[in-house]
C-alpha cells in the first residue's frame, strides 16, 4: 500500500509540474498576475508529493520489502540500517528520484525565498525549473520506475554493491546531486532572463546565491568521493581522473568561473553574455555527467546503469535544454550589451583571466574524458586517456590560476596599478620562492612537483591573508584587527575559499611528490621499515561481519622503537554480491598518513602487503572543507541574499522618481 501511495504521488507530481511549467509562463507573457501566482503553490505541492514518493521508497528499503523489484536488486535483510537507507539512491532508479526531489526542492526554495523578485521573472524561473522537473518525471515514470513489483517476492535480496556500503559513499551522492541540481537554478534564472530580454546587475546578484550554494555542495560531494576512493579502494590514491569523477569536476570548474564572472556583471555590468553562457554550460555539464553515469558509454566503478535506451533519453533532455537555451542566447545577444569599460590592468581583467583559465581547464578535462569515445566511434580505435595526459594538460592552467590569484584580488576596479598591487605582495613572493627553494634543497632525486606546490600554496594562502589585511585600511595593528573582524562575511568567505585552494594545491603536490611506497610479501611476525616507521604483521584472522567475511590483519606501528598504534587492514568478501573489497588500515596524522593494505595469501607463504607513507594527505580534504566553509560564510552575507538585488533595484527606482 505504501509503495502504491508513493507511485501515485509521483504521478500527481508530474501533473502539477506540467501545470507549473505552462500557466505561470503564459501569465508572465500576458501580464496576468493570478496565472503567475499559480507557480508558488504548485512548487510547494510538487515538493510535498515528491517527498511522499521518496519517503515511500525509503520505507520499502528500511523494512526490506523484497516484493519491490528495486529493493530486491539493491538490498539485503542482513545489511546495516545506514546502507539500507543509502541503498535508496545507490542505484539508477532511486538516484533519479533523489535527483527529481532536489529539482523540486530548489524550485520550492525559489518560491519560498524569492518574494522580492519581480513577479514576471519569478514566474518564468519557476516555470523553467518545473520544465526540468517534467523531463525527469517523464524519464522516471516511463523508463526508470522505482515502484515496480515482483509477481513472486523472493525471501531475500541481492544486496547493494559492496563498494557503496561505506559511510563516505552514503553521503557522497546527495551532496553531489545538490550541486548538480543546484546549478539548474542558475540555468532557470538565465533562461528566464533571456526570455524577458533583460540581463543586468540585479540579475547577477540574484543568480549568485544559487550558484554559490550549488558550488558548496559540489565541493563537499567531490571531496567525499575523493576521500572514499583514498581509503576504500585500497590503491592509495585520491583522484584517478575516472570519467565519472571528471563528470563532477567539470561543472565545479564552470560554477567557480560563473561565480567570479557574476561579480563583474554585478559590479560593472560587464561580461553579461559570458556570464549567461556559463550559467547554461554549467548545468549542461551536470546533465552530461548524468548521461555518462547512466548510458553505458563509459566503464566506471561509479556508474549506475548500462542501458543505451536510457542514455538516449537523457541525451535528448540534454540536447533540448542546452540546445534550446543556446538558441535563445543567440537570439537575445542584443540584450546583453556590456556597459562597463575597464583597462587591461584591473580587477575585471584579473577575473576575466580567472574565467578563461577555469573554462579552458574544464575543456581540457572534457576532451580527455570523451576522446576515447570519439576515437572509437570515428576511427575504430580503442584508446585510454589516463592520469599522465590530465596531469600534463590540466596542471599548467592551475599553476597560472594560482599565480594570478593574489595580485588579481587586490587590484582596483576599472583601472588598477600593478606596481601598487604588488607592493605589499613582494615579500610574500620572496617567502614563497624561499619555501620552494628549501623544499627543493631538502629533497633528493625527486621531481619539482613538491617544491612548486609548496611555493604556490604559500603564495595563495599568504596572498589571501594580505588581501584581508589590506581591506582593513591604514591604522594601527589593533585598529586593523578590529576592522578585519568587522569586515563583511563575503570578504571572510573569500579568504577561507582562497586559502583552502592554496592548502589543497600544496597538499596534492606534496603527497604526489614525497610519498613513500613499499610492496612486499610478509608472514606473521615479520617486521619491516618504511620512512622511519616500523611495521610488524602480528596476526591475520578470519572474521564475519553483518553481511561479509573478512581476512582481518593486525599491524603494529612504531617509530624508533616507540609504539604508535595498531592498524587493521581487511580483505572483505560479500557472499551475496560475490564481490571482494579492500579496507585500508590507516594511521591518520596531521603531517602524514601511514597506509597499509593487505592482499591475498601467496603460494610461497605469507601475504601481499602494500605500505605507504603519505605526507600531508589529510590537508587535501581539509583544504576542500575550508573552501566549502568559505562559500558557506559568503552565502550568509546579507548582500548575497536573493532579496538584496531586488531591494537595491527598488530603492534606485524610488530615487529616480
Amino acid at each position: 500500500m505504501v509503495t502504491e501511495l508513493g507511485h501515485f504521488a509521483l504521478i500527481l507530481g508530474f501533473g502539477v509540474a506540467i501545470l507549473q511549467m505552462i500557466v505561470p509562463m503564459i501569465g508572465a507573457h500576458k501580464g496576468w498576475r493570478r496565472w503567475m501566482a499559480i507557480g508558488d503553490p504548485a512548487a510547494t505541492t510538487q515538493f510535498i508529493l515528491v517527498g511522499v514518493s521518496f519517503a515511500a521508497l525509503t520505507y520499502a528499503f528500511v523494512v526490506s520489502d523484497f516484493s519491490l523489484r528495486l529493493v530486491y536488486l539493491n538490498s539485503h535483510s542482513a545489511k546495516p540500517i545506514l546502507y539500507k537507507v543509502s541503498g535508496v539512491w545507490g542505484n539508477h532508479e532511486g538516484s533519479m528520484l533523489l535527483w527529481l526531489m532536489i529539482v523540486v526542492l530548489f524550485g520550492a526554495c525559489a518560491s519560498w525565498f524569492g518574494g522580492n523578485l519581480p513577479a514576471t521573472l519569478k514566474a518564468r524561473v519557476l516555470a523553467v525549473q518545473s520544465s526540468i522537473a517534467v523531463a525527469f518525471y517523464a524519464f522516471i515514470l516511463f523508463t526508470s520506475n522505482p515502484f515496480l513489483r515482483l509477481q513472486v517476492p523472493p525471501l531475500d535480496g541481492q544486496d547493494l554493491n559492496p563498494l557503496l556500503q561505506d559511510p563516505g559513499l552514503a553521503f557522497h551522492p546527495p551532496f553531489l546531486y545538490l550541486g548538480y541540481v543546484g546549478l539548474s537554478m542558475a540555468f532557470s534564472f538565465a533562461v528566464a532572463a533571456l526570455i524577458e530580454g533583460r540581463v543586468d546587475a540585479a540579475w547577477a546578484r540574484w543568480v549568485r546565491p544559487w550558484t554559490l550554494a550549488a558550488w558548496i555542495c559540489l565541493t563537499i560531494g567531490i571531496a567525499l568521493g575523493s576521500w572514499w576512493a583514498y581509503y576504500e579502494l585500497g590503491w592509495g590514491g585520491f583522484w584517478f581522473w575516472d570519467p565519472v569523477e571528471n563528470a563532477s569536476f567539470m561543472p565545479w570548474l564552470l560554477a567557480a568561473a560563473l561565480l567570479h564572472s557574476a561579480i563583474v556583471t554585478e559590479k560593472r555590468e560587464s561580461l553579461k553574455s559570458w556570464t549567461m553562457l556559463l550559467a547554461i554550460l554549467a548545468f549542461g555539464f551536470s546533465l552530461l555527467g548524468t548521461f555518462l553515469v547512466r548510458s553505458g558509454v563509459i566503464t566506471s566503478v561509479h556508474a549506475f546503469a548500462n542501458d543505451p535506451e536510457r542514455g538516449v533519453f537523457i541525451l535528448g533532455i540534454l540536447a533540448f535544454f542546452v540546445g534550446g537555451a543556446l538558441v535563445l542566447y543567440a537570439l537575445r545577444a542584443g540584450a546583453m550589451e556590456a556597459k562597463g569599460v575597464f583597462s587591461l590592468v584591473s580587477r575585471e581583467s584579473a577575473l576575466v583571466a580567472n574565467n578563461i583559465l577555469l573554462a579552458v581547464s574544464a575543456f581540457v578535462v572534457f576532451t580527455g574524458t570523451l576522446w576515447p569515445l570519439v576515437a572509437e566511434m570515428t576511427m575504430g580505435r580503442v584508446l585510454s586517456v589516463g592520469a599522465p595526459f590530465f596531469n600534463a594538460a590540466f596542471t599548467p592552467f592551475m599553476i597560472a590560476l594560482a599565480i594570478i590569484l593574489p595580485p588579481g584580488a587586490v587590484l582596483a576596479w576599472k583601472r588598477g596599478n600593478i606596481s601598487r598591487a604588488m607592493s605589499g605582495l613582494w615579500p610574500l613572493a620572496i617567502l614563497a620562492i624561499a619555501v620552494g627553494g628549501l623544499a627543493f634543497a631538502l629533497q633528493t632525486g625527486r621531481s619539482a612537483v613538491g617544491p612548486v606546490g609548496a611555493m604556490l600554496g604559500i603564495w595563495v594562502v599568504t596572498g589571501a591573508m594580505a588581501d584581508l589585511w589590506g581591506r582593513a585600511g591604514r591604522a594601527s595593528v589593533a585598529g586593523r584587527l578590529r576592522r578585519i573582524v568587522a569586515l563583511p562575511r563575503s570578504d571572510w568567505g573569500k579568504f577561507c575559499a582562497h586559502s583552502g585552494l592554496g592548502i589543497t594545491i600544496f597538499a596534492v603536490a606534496a603527497m604526489t611528490a614525497w610519498q613513500l611506497e613499499d610492496i612486499r610479501t610478509a608472514d606473521i611476525g615479520d617486521e619491516f621499515e618504511l620512512g622511519g616507521y616500523q611495521l610488524t604483521l602480528t596476526a591475520v584472522e578470519r572474521i564475519e561481519g553483518p553481511n561479509y567475511i573478512s581476512e582481518y590483519a593486525t599491524f603494529d606501528l612504531a617509530r624508533n622503537g616507540r609504539f604508535i598504534s595498531t592498524l587493521h587492514p581487511e580483505k572483505r568478501f560479500y557472499p551475496v554480491a560475490g564481490m571482494p573489497t579492500t579496507e585500508a588500515g590507516i594511521d591518520n596524522g596531521f603531517l602524514r598518513d601511514v597506509y597499509v593494505v593487505i592482499g591475498d595469501p601467496q603460494s610461497s607463504g605469507g601475504y601481499a602487503v602494500r605500505t605507504y607513507v603519505k605526507p600531508f594527505a589529510n590537508w587535501i580534504w581539509g583544504g576542500a572543507l575550508l573552501m566549502a566553509i568559505g562559500g558557506l560564510i559568503s552565502l550568509t552575507d546579507r548582500r548575497l541574499r536573493v532579496a538584496a538585488g531586488a531591494a537595491k533595484q527598488r530603492a534606485e527606482m524610488v530615487a529616480a522618481e
